[in-house]
């Protein structure tokens, strides 16, 4: 079976700005596993690119240095001036049609280990349609979908990505570090 990962950096960054960060977040520079600080979206690519599932980054048609990140890493460009997550998923979908499920993650979840995605992904091989990791009983990600959900998630619109679709009697939570919830938005000064 195969899965690809949807990474979504189509933000404004917002939430980012409003607590104290500037700039573009997925630029920002955090330390990688070897303590070189790297862009955010970076770490994000090579923890997702290590997978070696198909990679494809929605990003903003001006967001020349995001989409030479992308490049660099080897994933695949979705250009998309979105409103919000939802219709970020829909395009990441509509560009990976053939694929048997999704892994869905924020661009800023630079922590999120090539081991975390294959967690997910196999639990979908195994048969399970949703699964979700967690930490500490608070969601995370990715969040990952079968293609039973191919339409569903080619239909979202709003910013609450595809938390709608998700269903407590058919969802997988697997717990795992915090390193899954760990939210850039939350602005820390970088030495």
């Amino acid at each position: 079976m195969t899965y690809g990962i949807i990474i979504l950096a189509a933000g404004t960054g917002r939430r980012y700005r409003q607590s104290g960060g500037s700039g573009e977040k997925l630029l920002a520079h955090y330390p990688d596993a070897a303590g070189n600080p790297q862009p955010l979206l970076a770490l994000t690519l090579a923890n997702a690119c290590e997978t070696a599932m198909p990679v494809r980054v929605v990003c903003r048609p001006e967001s020349a240095e995001i989409q030479a990140l992308v490049q660099r890493a080897g994933a695949q460009t979705t250009l998309l001036a979105s409103r919000g997550s939802g219709e970020s998923i829909a395009a990441g979908v509509k560009a990976m049609p053939d694929m048997d499920g999704w892994l869905i993650v924020p661009g800023d979840m630079g922590w999120v280990t090539a081991q975390d995605y294959l967690r997910v992904s196999q639990a979908l091989s195994q048969g399970h349609h949703q699964v979700r990791l967690a930490c500490s009983n608070q969601p995370g990600h990715p969040v990952g979908f079968t293609a039973n959900y191919r339409q569903a998630l080619m239909a979202l619109t709003d910013d609450d990505g595809a938390k709608r679709l998700l269903n407590r009697e058919t969802l997988l939570i697997l717990q795992a570090p915090e390193r899954v919830i760990r939210d850039a938005d939350l602005f820390r000064a970088q030495d």
